[in-house]
């Protein structure tokens, strides 16, 4: 009688070398216990006003962080560090999808950094709508200004917040500032005309634009034009310069049907490449132009006024919405007066009443 012989499964893992250890066990547990040590508000302050990126980027987690138990410390820090603020330039960078914004962002960080200035980078990326996830894949982007030792990027979610900005991008400002970066350019999301809250954040707003897909025809609709300080047509290069020249010209004729800016600036239109760099330092020559302006007719530091109140009344409101939500009272409350509007049973209007009543005489 013949035995069968035991056939092993092509799919069987056979047994390897193993890989040696590249981290020593004492390494592994020092960083675990770094880890768990979290520094107080104190330390970080400490370390943001020695320029400590570390430090700089904790405190900005705890500022972005949606946890009670961090909101006390998170104030500790930005009130610490607004004494050591409001020293830089900040410049709101815009435009559609598509228009290279993380690459003209780079080429200008770049070309200011070698002028001897500190840049911090807010770049915002919008957060998904069905999983709330973000990419954040700016850093990616940027791979020689991320290596610059003047240089910091920050990527952030934008969440739930509308208008192109993070919800704590204002506070971020603030302890950028107090780190020594003398300029801060905030990169939003790109969602065309409803970016109005980066508007309310910076002292020069620029828009980037691109020509010959048909975006002159968008340009010209109001909305963001008109907050616009500047309209940088970026891609000319190769092909495209004879496009970009055209491009400019329609949006100088735009920029002369809207009314006279407050601050007395006459917004400018000029083309770059940011792949050759060529026009950067023509944007930047056209942002001191534009600050030179409006500090000597004090219309920059009016600016910075209004911007405080505006976020003093945003924070309330983000405030209020934060508190309600996370009220038990209403929790509870809320999932069945979601059933009842959802059958029928009271209008949307009395259920909201309702909820902001039983919220207010808690």
């Amino acid at each position: 009688m013949t035995s069968k012989k035991a056939h092993s499964s092509a799919l069987q893992e056979k047994a390897g070398i193993s890989q040696p250890e590249s981290i020593s066990s004492q390494s592994v547990e020092y960083i675990q216990h770094s880890r768990k040590v979290q520094p107080s508000a104190e330390e970080l302050v400490e370390g943001i006003l020695a320029g400590n990126i570390t430090a700089l980027s904790r405190a900005i987690t705890l500022v972005e962080s949606t946890n009670p138990i961090h909101l006390a410390k998170a104030n500790t820090i930005i009130n610490s560090c607004l004494p050591f603020a409001n020293k830089s330039v900040r410049i709101g960078i815009t435009g559609v999808p598509g228009v290279g914004k993380s690459t003209f962002i780079e080429a200008f960080g770049k070309h200011l950094t070698s002028l001897g200035k500190k840049v911090a980078v807010l770049a915002v990326d919008p957060s998904s709508t069905i999983s709330h996830g973000s990419i954040l894949g700016d850093k990616t982007r940027m791979e020689e200004l991320v290596k610059d030792l003047n240089a910091f990027i920050r990527p952030s979610a934008s969440g739930e917040t509308l208008g192109g900005v993070a919800r704590k991008t204002r506070e971020t400002i603030t302890l950028c500032e107090a780190a020594g970066f003398d300029t801060i350019i905030i990169e939003t999301v790109g969602v065309g005309q409803s970016e109005t809250a980066v508007h309310s954040m910076v002292d020069f707003f620029l828009l980037l634009k691109i020509a010959g897909a048909g975006d002159e025809l968008q340009g010209i609709k109001r909305g963001i034009m008109e907050m616009a300080d500047a309209i940088v047509i970026n891609k000319a290069d190769g092909d495209n310069i004879k496009n970009a020249q055209f491009a400019k010209v329609e949006f100088n004729r735009a920029l002369h049907l809207f009314p006279a800016k407050k601050s007395g600036w006459t917004p400018k239109t000029t083309t770059c490449s940011a792949l050759t760099s060529e026009g950067i330092p023509e944007v930047w020559n056209t942002i001191t132009e534009f600050l030179n302006l409006t500090q000597s007719n004090s219309y920059f530091f009016e600016k910075r006024k209004e911007q405080n109140q505006f976020w003093m009344l945003e924070t309330i409101n983000d405030q209020l919405k934060s508190n309600f939500y996370s009220s038990t009272g209403i929790q509870q409350l809320l999932e069945s007066t979601k059933k009842a509007v959802q059958n029928d049973e009271i209008s949307p209007f009395a259920a909201a009443t309702l909820l902001l009543e039983k919220y207010f005489t808690k």
